[in-house]
């Protein structure tokens, strides 16, 4: 019986999603809960890797088993030996070729920055923080050189293992709340610290130092150089990913739209 799983976490204390040696990965915690309540080795398969410090609201995860259990036993049940910055939030039985990260039709994720002349506090990890003023103009005029299909190597780290460079960003969104923006990405797929290198050019455009016009340059340079730093990862979230209605995995993101 192959299952689906909506998992959220805070991601500041661990070493990203992929397991590793050390074991203080979120797939590490979340396999050793999964496997305490099933009493049987369980092994997943995530939609989407993220890095050290990076939250997610519904990673999805599949896993293979043959322990029966009702789906609301394995969301309590898991949960009872999950730390308290991870939790699964549903569960449910899918079909065999079903695939959290391959049958994903696409792909979102959401930065959240807070705007302010010193460091926030109670936000610290889970924000990004800028001291100068913002253009939302700026910035949206500069995010639309973005969209499209295009070869995002002035994007990608030196470390990514992705196949190919040329991916397609179907929408940037860049909205405003009092003190903090919202980007929310959209795409099938991403490179790695893809949307952390778009970040540090959409603002260092919106706080005047670059023109909206330079993204394109940048992106057209394919060179990483040519980018700005990686921004932090304090205030990135992978709000899930989405499929088509035959797998009747439902989109959830919706139900978690809790940020600014």
């Amino acid at each position: 019986m192959r299952l689906a799983l909506g998992v959220s976490y805070r991601g500041q204390g661990y070493h990203g999603w992929q397991s590793q040696p050390g074991g203080n990965t979120v797939q590490d915690r979340l396999e050793h809960a999964l496997s305490a309540f099933a009493d049987q080795a369980v092994h997943t398969v995530c939609a989407g890797r993220t890095d050290s410090g990076v939250h997610a609201l519904n990673q999805v995860v599949h896993l293979d088993t043959e322990v029966a259990r009702e789906s609301f036993s394995w969301v309590r049940g898991t949960n009872r030996f999950l730390p308290p910055d991870i939790a699964v939030q549903w569960c449910q039985p899918v079909a065999d070729d079903f695939h959290a990260r391959n049958s994903a039709r696409g792909r979102r994720y959401a930065y959240v920055l807070r705007e302010s002349p010193v460091r926030p506090a109670l936000e610290a990890g889970l924000a990004g923080w800028v001291f100068r003023p913002l253009s939302a103009s700026t910035m949206q005029a500069a995010a639309q050189f973005l969209v499209g299909e295009h070869d995002f190597s002035a994007f990608r780290s030196s470390e990514c293992q992705a196949a190919s460079p040329v991916k397609v960003l179907h929408s940037i969104d860049i909205a405003r709340r009092g003190a903090y923006w919202r980007f929310d990405f959209d795409a099938r797929a991403f490179l790695h610290h893809m949307v952390r290198n778009i970040m540090g050019c959409l603002i260092a455009v919106g706080n005047g130092s670059r023109d909206p016009a330079w993204l394109a340059d940048v992106l057209a340079s394919r060179d990483r150089s040519q980018a700005a730093p990686t921004f932090s990862p304090d205030g990135l979230y992978f709000v899930g990913p989405y499929y088509d209605v035959h797998h009747t995995v439902a989109d959830h993101t919706a139900a978690m739209d809790w940020l600014p």
